[in-house]
């Protein structure tokens, strides 16, 4: 595995790397094995400002042999994001892998004109995504209304994984990255508090042909379980009544939800027959009804311009999925939609120790390709390729 790693952050990896798991007959999922717990402190100041300078080197180097775009895309690549990690240093499979990793790479893209951005980070950071597209957008001379699409992409796909997707995840991690030319990559992270464990969801621009039809290059957690996914072609039909009933008005709904709630809080077992489910499902006690009647005097065209009404939030999503499965027998998809991934890595010793003097080299031979490629030396870049003599069949931190 450590082998495939190390090749694969220059090379993409073979088919039969990506195993379907679970796929619906009419198409193939990718995925291998992950769990990303929840791992106490933070990253020590000596790794992470290693982690800068190496993620830099890889950085700039992808985009001057490569291109920005081909970055881009490699980065929504869980099984590259993963092994770009383990390179870096980091956790094999926490949560920090995301956060931490995401954290380098922005702050190796400060000074640097390589024509990619990142926006947004972890926890308050995220709030400032927005902004921060707006800014990065007009240095890049974007159209307003590329960075328009930009800044509703953002906000949408937070709404999809934390509404549209019900998993008993609370999003808490939300980075976008774009080009100049106006292409975009999205990795967001969410925390289940009950076990301690988070997921993370890989979104690619040129792999999105809907944003509420299975929009996720991946999602990465710890194990299948009950959850609603709103995004999955099994929901469609549960989509189109769930908009159709919006949109009759709060009059006609109140009697609906009335006709279908029961007196106590049940558990979603009712409907899906799962003993293990995620209690976040239950049907809602009540719906946000200044949202509902937002809906009717929009009268959205979709389920997507629906969704997007500021205040509709899961509860609504899943009360409207209830009635349309229950009254209209429009079921919706109950099949957990998360993928998986491996790799190794290790602040915290697991499985071992990283090498600082290996990192240290590693990253001073990738400073010296890139200085001697502006030179206009194309065989100096090459240098990259030498980690595999400083790091033999890829045991990197031994």
């Amino acid at each position: 595995m450590q082998q495939w790693i190390n090749n694969s952050l220059f090379h993409r990896p073979p088919p039969e790397t990506l195993i379907p798991f679970g796929a619906h007959e009419s198409y193939v999922t990718r995925a291998g094995v992950a769990d990303l717990p929840l791992h106490p402190g933070r990253a020590p100041r000596w790794l992470f400002v290693r982690m800068v300078g190496l993620s830099k080197g890889i950085l700039k180097t992808l985009c001057l042999e490569f291109g920005t775009e081909e970055f881009l895309e490699r980065i929504s690549d869980p099984f590259w994001f993963q092994a770009l990690s383990c390179v870096l240093g980091f956790d094999w499979h926490s949560s920090g892998v995301t956060t931490v990793t995401c954290g380098a790479l922005k702050e190796a893209l400060k000074g640097e004109e390589l024509g990619i951005a990142i926006a947004g980070g972890k926890g308050r950071a995220s709030r400032e995504t927005p902004q921060q597209i707006e800014q990065f957008g007009e240095q890049m001379s974007l159209s307003s209304q590329a960075i328009d699409d930009m800044v509703y992409t953002s906000r949408i796909s937070a709404k999809v994984d934390n509404t549209a997707i019900q998993d008993g995840h609370q999003l808490y991690h939300h980075l976008f990255m774009f080009s100049e030319r106006g292409s975009w990559t999205i990795i967001q992270q969410g925390m289940n508090e009950e076990s301690g464990y988070a997921r993370r969801y890989h979104w690619y621009h040129a792999h999105v042909d809907d944003v509420l039809e299975e929009p996720h290059d991946a999602i990465l957690g710890t194990r299948v379980q009950t959850a609603l996914d709103m995004t999955s072609r099994l929901s469609g039909n549960c989509k189109s009544t769930s908009l159709d009933v919006a949109r009759e008005g709060p009059r006609r709904l109140r009697r609906l939800f009335s006709s279908v709630r029961p007196p106590n809080q049940s558990s979603l077992k009712r409907w899906t027959g799962e003993e293990d489910e995620v209690r976040a499902l239950r049907m809602p006690r009540n719906i946000n009804w200044n949202a509902m009647r937002a809906i009717y005097d929009f009268q959205p065209s979709n389920y997507e311009e629906m969704l997007a009404i500021r205040g509709v939030g899961p509860s609504t999503v899943r009360a409207l999925a209830l009635i349309s499965d229950l009254i209209y027998g429009d079921e919706p998809s109950w099949r957990d939609p998360v993928k998986y991934s491996f790799t190794v890595g290790g602040k915290d010793g697991v499985p071992y120790p990283v090498d600082r003097r290996t990192m240290d080299e590693s990253i001073h031979i990738l400073k010296s390709g890139i200085e001697e490629s502006k030179l206009g030396n194309e065989e100096k870049i090459r240098a990259l390729r030498r980690m595999r003599k400083v790091i033999p069949n890829g045991q990197s931190v031994r």
